[in-house]
């Protein structure tokens, strides 16, 4: 009885909020328990100590916020369970959604940044460690409860509550939910579609890690190609292999710009580029390197049999290429595939141990590839996914050949999910392409009016200013330069027919 009395004091003296935010302390909660509810003034957010604050604009993000009511619960699922959650309620300005952000890597920490855009957009929003600190894969795969917590419990059950605790503030649960997430982030989102599509109204996938089992073999096989004396691909010779590409390519889509629209048209022969007698070698690549980078290109396959494991890295994206194994992929198969912290990523052979890695059902927890997502649109479900073209780290060639598949397995498909391939980009970011856009902003337009964004604003900032925007189209369209006018104009390009 007391505890209604409260209520309807707050009410009273505060009507936007049928709580106030220190009382959700005592809320209960499914699975779990309540450790924090508290106003944080504007501007005086600080990540906790030993969590990464990230950059500078990170921080300077954390100081441009407004006031907002935090809560932190602990959720356990399952007995060996651990999930710390975080959601964050605008005191002012609340749009009525909820926006749940993603995690990269083997997460381990709450990614603050991601809550701080998502918190000054007027969103609630939320964010998990996925079950485990820090981001290690020995933590990532510690038990097996902790293991399926950071394949997809986590996500669903951080959804969950923070559905529960919008309610109680608000008194009314949010008018959408979104899942907003890129690189694990991105498996993350691809994950909740299929596994709970009831879980949110709309989702964005950025550069999906979806199809692990194969993805990691990709990754492995990529720097394999390259990680000899002899075939070693410093930056200096993928400028010149990138400049090499860029001759070739550039003005295949009708402008020359610095970025390839559908790199895929791009047919360059990295064995052009190998150096002949009298060649000036810093000009050119030896012939072990030549060999190396139509691995990359190529992608993976089994020696023997020829199947195609996973794509390889598209031509443009040469400058980003990554020097040493990608983390996941040497965690995954050292602390999942083979149990053995010390496995030499040198040692992974392409047609014997595959059995053990695409071929085994124990290991196929962390895909989420299957393209029927009736379940999700049938529901009016809205899902966007985007990868950048000049992407280093997952090749994207596996995003295009999902996209064109679930289009064809899912009712509802055209009016339901967009691919937006972003020139230039790298990893969720990054590169020379236009890689700053807002994708909640689309995705929202498109869950409330129903009508899918036709292309979405993008820029290109350098040193703190933009010098660049265009349109970002939906696949298979491109942007296509009108012939006139400025090229760093989005004005002048329209969405078109790709090359």
């Amino acid at each position: 009885m007391m505890m209604v009395v409260a209520v309807l004091c707050v009410v009273a003296s505060s009507p936007a909020w049928a709580a106030t935010c220190e009382g959700l302390s005592s809320m209960t909660i499914a699975n779990g328990a309540v450790t924090l509810a508290q106003t944080v003034r504007a501007g005086e957010f600080r990540p906790p100590a030993g969590r990464v604050v990230g950059t500078a604009s990170a921080a300077d993000a954390y100081a441009q916020l407004p006031e907002f009511c935090r809560v932190a619960a602990t959720l356990k699922p399952s007995p060996r369970s651990g999930i710390k959650i975080e959601v964050w309620l605008p005191m002012t300005g609340w749009n009525g959604r909820l926006q749940v952000v993603g995690n990269g890597g083997f997460a381990g920490t709450i990614s603050y940044a991601a809550m701080a855009r998502a918190l000054a957009a007027g969103y609630a929003t939320a964010s998990t460690d996925t079950g485990h600190v820090g981001p290690v894969p020995a933590k990532a795969y510690e038990n097996e409860d902790v293991i399926i917590d950071y394949a997809h419990r986590a996500v669903h059950e951080t959804a969950a509550a923070a559905k529960a605790v919008v309610k109680t503030f608000a008194g009314n649960a949010p008018t959408f939910s979104y899942f907003n997430g890129c690189s694990t982030g991105g498996r993350q989102a691809m994950t909740a579609a299929q596994r709970y599509p009831s879980d949110f109204d709309g989702i964005i996938a950025g550069a999906p890690a979806m199809y692990a089992s194969r993805q990691f073999a990709g990754q492995i096989w990529i720097w394999q190609a390259t990680s000899t004396p002899e075939t070693a691909m410093p930056i200096e010779a993928r400028r010149v292999l990138n400049q090499g590409v860029m001759a070739a390519c550039d003005e295949l889509d009708g402008v020359k710009d610095g970025v390839l629209e559908n790199p895929q048209a791009c047919r360059f022969d990295p064995q052009v580029l190998v150096c002949k007698p009298g060649d000036d070698p810093a000009t050119c690549l030896t012939p072990a390197q030549g060999a190396a980078v139509t691995k990359v290109y190529a992608g993976a396959s089994n020696p023997r049999t020829g199947e195609k494991i996973y794509p390889g890295l598209e031509r443009g994206s040469e400058l980003g290429w990554l020097t040493n194994p990608v983390g996941d992929a040497v965690g995954y198969f050292r602390f999942r595939v083979f149990g053995d912290p010390n496995w030499d990523p040198r040692t992974l052979n392409f047609d014997a141990d595959m059995a053990r890695t695409i071929g085994s059902p124990s290991n196929l927890l962390f895909d989420a590839n299957d393209p029927n997502l009736t379940p999700f649109t049938s529901r009016g479900g809205k899902l966007i996914l985007y990868q950048g073209w000049a992407e280093p780290g997952i090749p994207p060639g596996h995003v295009v050949h999902y996209y064109n598949e679930a289009r064809t397995k899912t009712s509802n498909a055209d009016r339901s999910i967009r691919l937006f391939m972003v020139p230039g980009m790298g990893h969720c970011g990054g590169g020379n392409g236009t890689s700053a856009f807002d994708m909640a902003a689309a995705l929202d337009g498109w869950v409330t009016t129903n009508t899918p964004p036709a292309s979405i604003p993008a820029s290109r900032v350098r040193d703190g200013k933009v010098d660049r925007t265009r349109p970002l189209c939906p696949y298979p369209q491109a942007a296509v330069y009108k012939g006139t006018g400025s090229i760093d104009e989005a004005a002048n390009f329209r969405c078109g027919a790709n090359q």
